[in-house]
């Protein structure tokens, strides 16, 4: 038992030492070493923020950047984010100088840029200061490289003008370019650079695909000189015909009416005519004399024979029936002139006949009405042809020959021909100092009416121009006619200067370079694309 009794006092011995010691142990902590922990940790951050504050470049000292000053404090869970994320875009300010440009400053030297264009091509003004004071431009010596897509690199120098310095080169729209900035002052050599995006999209194939926007490559193409012309359909004036009496009379009845069909022979109305009544009167007895001189000359005939009678008698009647027979054709060719022929339904009946198959164009004729000789009572026109007749101005005149194939357009309604010129009038009128030109067109359906207005285009010749666009490709922007060309995943707006053109091509003068790939069918979708990014004109 006192062995027992003696190792549990020793155990118990051990415990307290190990609590002496902890005990010991954390009020040396609590006591001396955690205050001076905590001065000394604020000390360096204090210490530690100041001189990093004093390593920090004050304005005008190199080094020191001005769009810096402007940038909000982000969190630091995003500058985190970015530092772990490499490709996300950071922010930076451009700052406004007092002319309304981009400010770049190094050391105590700064340089304004601005864009000028006020009554003036776009042109590059540069303010250049010292110390936040304007300097004398001609003290530096500027260039600026501008970068476009799909373009080489541009070099401007400058030039002292008042109290700025002028760019040499025009800036060509759309601004939208990286800019190297070279400054040169007081044997310090300064670099700035900036970029700014205007009219500009970025899509790739895919989506080129999914909205089936036709990519092409710009260069040669041949193009129809087209000229364009102003003409009316006209009646087919050798298919149509105006019918009149023959004779004056009375209307007794009208059996057409204006835009009805007739066809060849048919009769269009009938006129009580006295004349008509007394010429059929005279055919009538002249047959009946030639009947009574047949008669007489048959007798006189075989009594002459006979030895009856004295032949003077048979020459006699042989005489008298031919004078009958001559007046009889005589008063029969009347009526057939005037083509009234014989008519048993009465000798005053006189009948209107369409000549030709047609329609009834225009009707000048009602019952009871007198008409005479020079009245045109019907027209009567074959529409299955018309005439399109066109204007020729003088200065067209040596363009427009015979046999050369044109198309024609209704302005009214969606229809077109193709026809062949038939006919160049040889005057040019007086006050009009304009020539006339017809087609022959056919009309099949009937749907060329005469008195429509159409446009008509002539190709007048062929030829082959070194660069131009397929005409689908052509979209307007702001104010600049433009296609918008294809440059790696991007397509930005191109202003050019359109040439030549046909339904499928149109020559590009200046603008675009032969082998620039372009949007073609649906390339207004890219223009909406650019409408909803607000891309704005940022100088």
């Amino acid at each position: 038992m006192s062995f027992n009794l003696y190792k549990s006092n020793k155990q118990w011995f051990a415990i307290i030492v190990v609590v002496a010691i902890g005990i010991i142990l954390a009020a040396f902590i609590l006591l001396s070493d955690k205050p001076k922990q905590s001065e000394d940790t604020h000390g360096e951050a204090e210490h530690s923020e100041m001189e990093r504050a004093d390593e920090r470049p004050k304005h005008g000292e190199p080094g020191h950047d001005h769009a810096k000053d402007h940038l909000p404090s982000a969190p630091s869970s995003l500058i985190k984010d970015a530092h772990m994320d490499e490709h996300v875009p950071q922010t930076k300010e451009i700052i406004k100088g007092p002319h309304g440009g981009k400010l770049f400053s190094q050391d105590d030297y700064s340089v304004e840029v601005t864009i000028f264009e006020q009554n003036t091509p776009p042109e590059f003004r540069v303010y250049t200061y010292e110390n936040n004071q304007p300097l004398n431009p001609k003290l530096s010596r500027l260039s600026i490289q501008l970068e476009r897509l799909g373009r080489k690199p541009q070099l401007i120098d400058f030039v002292q003008e008042n109290d700025y310095l002028k760019g040499n080169a025009i800036i060509e729209e759309p601004h939208s370019f990286k800019v190297k900035i070279n400054a040169q002052y007081a044997d310090k050599s300064h670099q700035f650079g900036y970029e700014q995006i205007e009219a500009r999209v970025k899509l790739t194939d895919k989506q080129l695909t999914i909205n089936s926007i036709e990519v092409l490559t710009a260069g040669p193409a041949k193009i129809k000189s087209t000229l364009l012309l102003q003409g009316e359909i006209k009646l087919n004036a050798d298919k149509s015909v105006h019918i009149v009496p023959r004779v004056s009379g009375i209307v007794e009845s009208v059996k057409t009416n204006a835009g009805d069909k007739v066809r060849k022979g048919q009769v269009l109305a009938t006129i009580s005519s006295q004349l008509i009544a007394e010429m059929r009167s005279d055919a009538l007895a002249a047959q009946k004399r030639v009947g009574l001189a047949r008669a007489t000359y048959h007798r006189e005939k075989q009594l002459w024979e006979e030895k009856i009678s004295a032949e003077q008698d048979y020459l006699q009647a042989k005489y008298n029936l031919q004078e009958a027979e001559i007046n009889s054709q005589r008063i029969q060719q009347k009526l057939g002139a005037i083509g009234a022929g014989s008519n048993t339904n009465g000798l005053s009946r006189y009948e209107l006949r369409s000549p030709i198959d047609g329609v009834v164009t225009n009707k000048q004729i009602s019952l009871g009405q007198i008409v005479s000789e020079a009245d045109s009572l019907f027209e009567i026109a074959d529409l299955s042809t018309v005439w399109a007749e066109m204007t020729i101005y003088a200065k067209d005149i040596n363009t427009v020959k015979t046999g050369q194939k044109v198309t024609i357009k209704a302005t009214a309604f969606d229809a077109q021909a193709i026809g062949t010129i038939a006919y160049v009038s040889a005057l040019v009128g007086e006050q009009s100092r304009t020539a006339m030109a017809r087609v022959v067109l056919n009309n099949p359906n009937q749907s060329w009416l005469p008195g429509l207005p159409v446009n008509i285009e002539l190709v007048a010749d062929e030829v082959e121009v070194p660069l131009a666009v397929s005409a689908e490709g052509i979209q307007t922007l702001r104010d600049w006619t433009v296609v918008f060309g294809r440059y790696s995943e991007y397509f930005e707006a191109r202003p050019i200067k359109l040439g030549r053109r046909d339904a499928q091509n149109i020559e590009v003068i200046e603008g675009l370079s032969i082998g620039e790939k372009y949007a073609a069918g649906n390339s207004f979708l890219i223009k909406a694309d650019i409408g909803k990014a607000g891309a704005s004109h940022d100088h």
